[in-house]
């Protein structure tokens, strides 16, 4: 079992291209630990804005009447891949792995299987 510090630590160095990784509370916005980012890329603002990215698509997938689960969600920028893990282990209800990965060095699929063992691995 990995604490928070040791999953984000895990996931930057387990996955190839991660410039910044955080786990946020989608029901306050709040980033509960982060590493990574700089003075470029403010993980904390980031973790909260995409907190209204989980809310949406939630509401969404409540308003299709989806009985169904998220469990990543994908955004490609030019330069960036932003990827969002929703956790469903231990604890994990309201909580989500974001993870940023430099588009020219990570391979998303690598990154997504890595990320999900983090998630499997991490108690909240």
């Amino acid at each position: 079992m990995a604490n928070t510090e040791t999953a984000l630590k895990d996931a930057m160095t387990s996955i190839e291209g991660a410039t910044g990784v955080a786990l946020v509370d989608y029901t306050s916005g709040m980033a509960l630990g982060t590493l990574g980012g700089g003075k470029d890329f403010n993980l904390e603002v980031a973790a909260a804005g995409n907190t209204d990215v989980v809310r949406s698509k939630l509401r969404t997938m409540e308003h299709l009447g989806l009985k169904d689960e998220i469990e990543d969600i994908l955004i490609t920028l030019g330069t960036q891949y932003h990827m969002i893990r929703l956790l469903k282990a231990r604890g994990g209800n309201g909580l989500f792995l974001y993870l940023v990965l430099d588009s020219g060095r990570a391979n998303l699929a690598m990154a997504r299987h890595q990320l999900k063992k983090i998630e499997a691995d991490l108690e909240v």
